[in-house]
């Protein structure tokens, strides 16, 4: 049907079909000879041809689902075979006219087959997840050498034209390829379970150092793909300590470049940004060790980057430094690292998280700043975790930590804050410690604090007000469920068939 839109929806619906009913297609019906999928896969060519390149993407995501409930692994293996055969044909067609003439790999129409071909490959990735392995490894290789060709291409270009080339339609289709390699790589890591991994063992990760770490840090900034660092976050994710050894090698080649990247303005290079912080916050919640073992300056310059993230306009951006910030601060606490840390950093956080949490445009983080603050307030006052004094001796002394951020806070609150009185600031920071340990009281404190401020006096302050208003919610729909009729079937789960 060429009707503009049959296709789309004929696509989507197939997918959602074997989405719910995949096993059906892979049992011997009723007056059959051969279960439906077998026929699928011979006229599989049929049934393409007259598809675009994303339909068949959706197409090959539904049959991948279909191989995937197939309890025989080594039938599952064969039909995956002879799912990939047309896509593998080409491929290999591509990479053999590129080993008689290397330049052919610059022309439109290979980059448009390639990163078809690489969709594809990801669309059943999806579906078969770990089972993927086997298709992956014939390709592997060429992979990663198609990768570091279009990356060096690129990266030349855009260097001798300047960033203006990036915009080149070549140049483009050339990126798209290497976009397309990196989601297809990621999309495997994140799918696999944990004994397909085992398989394939941490030697797939150090294959992908040079050709992919190595060209980032290499190119230019305008010809980065943002997906190596989003890639290079599943591999930390999934493989967890094993690839500890390897944090040192990760941050060389993405920390400083990416971060002079995305610090320029709060505009440019989205994606990067967003997956930086991913990457981050990855490495701290599966290889904190790691981060123990960086130089107190890579510290400091970690601890900027994370505040320049939550001091972000951009909500997601925001919310992603303000947990990855909560998620250091409690590795911190269980480590031998715990005074060296707040000595330095302590007092310089707490600062920040109250100029945001005291800025309107940070609002909808409310939640996370009164988390942040609770835990930063419980450190200081706990003698039996910090041991230390936090204040420069040289300049004043003070009974307790307790007593020298109350102080520094006080002094904060008055010269930002000159329409509250001494007394009502010296009864907001004794609130802020006395109220640390009960959440709901220490958040209604912090929030009558705001209210009380010239900032927050004449804004729609529902923002601060989240948390109760999800619960209201989440109780009405739990309400709503236990009533037969009430929760429309859309809403409802589905058991797969």
């Amino acid at each position: 049907e060429k009707f503009e839109g049959v296709q789309d929806m004929a696509c989507d619906t197939f997918l959602k079909i074997c989405v719910k009913c995949r096993r059906r297609f892979v049992m011997l019906q009723i007056g059959e000879a051969e279960p439906f999928l077998c026929d699928l896969l011979r006229n599989i060519q049929t049934h393409t041809n007259d598809l675009e390149s994303l339909q068949v993407n959706t197409f090959y995501e539904a049959v991948g689902l279909m191989v995937s409930a197939e309890p025989d692994t080594a039938r599952a293996g064969d039909y995956l075979v002879q799912l990939m055969s047309l896509p593998n044909m080409k491929w290999q067609q591509i990479m053999q006219m590129a080993r008689q003439n290397p330049m052919s790999l610059r022309e439109a129409e290979p980059c448009r087959k390639l990163a078809n071909i690489l969709g594809t490959n990801t669309s059943v990735c999806t579906s078969m997840k770990g089972t993927f392995q086997k298709q992956l490894g014939l390709i592997f290789n060429d992979v990663l050498a198609v990768y570091k060709t279009y990356s060096e291409i690129c990266s030349g270009v855009i260097a001798t034209d300047g960033p203006v080339a990036a915009k080149r339609s070549d140049v483009k289709l050339m990126r798209s390829v290497k976009r397309q390699a990196l989601r297809l790589l990621e999309t495997f890591l994140d799918k696999a379970d944990a004994t397909d991994l085992k398989q394939v063992g941490i030697g797939f990760v150090h294959t992908m150092l040079d050709p992919v770490l190595g060209d980032y840090s290499r190119s230019v900034p305008d010809a980065r793909n943002a997906e190596v660092l989003s890639l290079f976050a599943v591999v930390v994710e999934r493989f967890g300590s094993t690839v500890e050894s390897e944090i040192g090698t990760i941050f060389d080649a993405c920390f400083q470049s990416t971060l002079s990247m995305i610090t320029k303005n709060y505009e440019e290079y989205p994606d990067h940004r967003i997956k930086f912080y991913s990457l981050l916050r990855a490495v701290v919640k599966h290889c904190f060790r790691a981060i123990c073992a960086l130089s107190p300056e890579q510290i400091s310059l970690l601890i900027d980057s994370i505040v320049w993230a939550f001091r972000h306009t951009e909500r997601n951006v925001a919310d992603l430094g303000l947990n990855l910030l909560l998620e250091l601060l409690n590795s911190i606490q269980k480590s031998e690292f715990v005074n060296v840390f707040h000595q330095k950093h302590c007092v310089q956080l707490i600062q920040e998280i109250v100029a945001a949490m005291t800025d309107t445009f940070h609002k909808p983080g409310f939640k996370l700043h009164v988390l942040i603050l609770q835990h930063l307030f419980s450190i200081v006052a706990d003698t039996s975790v910090l041991t230390v004094p936090i204040w420069d001796a040289s300049q004043k002394q003070y009974p307790s930590n307790e007593h020298y951020v109350r102080d520094s806070l006080t002094g904060l609150l008055s010269s930002n804050f000159p329409n509250m009185s001494q007394i009502q600031v010296q009864a907001i920071v004794a609130g802020m410690f006395d109220l640390r340990k009960d959440y709901s009281a220490f958040k209604n404190h912090l929030r009558d604090f705001l209210v009380q401020t010239k900032e927050f006096a004449t804004e729609n302050n529902a923002e601060l007000y989240a948390e109760e208003t999800a619960h209201q919610r989440e109780n009405e729909r739990q309400r709503l469920s236990a009533i037969p009729g009430m929760v429309k079937p859309a809403e409802m789960h589905d058991m797969n068939l």
